[in-house]
């Protein structure tokens, strides 16, 4: 069966370039080991620390909008891309071109013709409103989650339950040519 893009790995990066959150989501629809092993999370978070260097060097060429593009592709298979938001929260969505098995062949050729930009910007604007609505929340300090501002040493990622729950839908649900999470 043909094989078309998902989301392998969704990263919120803090604005000390610290992990926040990082969802990883396991190729799935095959009984071929090559498409259903579990993501080493220690590889992916190496990946979204790489991406950190380009995003450093295009801000200052960086004039208007959030959406960084295609930040870089690792190989015919994974590419990562990125958007900054106002408060310089990085989100990383790293796309799996074999990720999951199609639903039609029409999809299946997205995966060989690859993705365009605006096919991510559905789930990068579903992020940026998951990450507000968890700004909205009287108990979450961003503060508390900076190493620079932190009064407090330890885990400094985002535990909150909605906000992780809500990540963990739009890896899931998100297909390229969607126009809305």
């Amino acid at each position: 069966m043909d094989r078309a893009p998902s989301i392998a790995a969704i990263g919120i990066i803090g604005r000390s370039n610290n992990p926040l959150h990082i969802a990883l989501f396991p190729a799935t629809g095959s009984t071929d080991s090559q498409y259903t092993a579990e993501r080493d999370q220690l590889e992916y978070h190496m990946m979204l620390n790489s991406c950190l260097d380009i995003f450093e060097a295009r801000i200052p060429s960086k004039t208007v909008g959030h959406d960084f593009g295609l930040l870089h592709a690792l190989d015919e298979r994974i590419a990562m891309y990125g958007w900054l938001l106002n408060t310089d929260i990085k989100l990383v969505i790293v796309v799996d071109m074999e990720g999951r098995q199609a639903r039609s062949p029409e999809e299946a050729k997205l995966g060989v013709l690859g993705l365009k930009n605006s096919d991510l910007t559905p789930a990068f604007q579903a992020l940026q409103t998951a990450y507000v609505n968890l700004l909205r929340n009287p108990f979450y300090v961003p503060d508390d989650h900076d190493p620079k501002t932190a009064k407090q040493k330890g885990n400094m990622q985002i535990e909150s339950p909605r906000f992780i729950k809500e990540v963990d839908r739009i890896g899931k649900v998100w297909f390229p040519g969607m126009t809305a999470i």
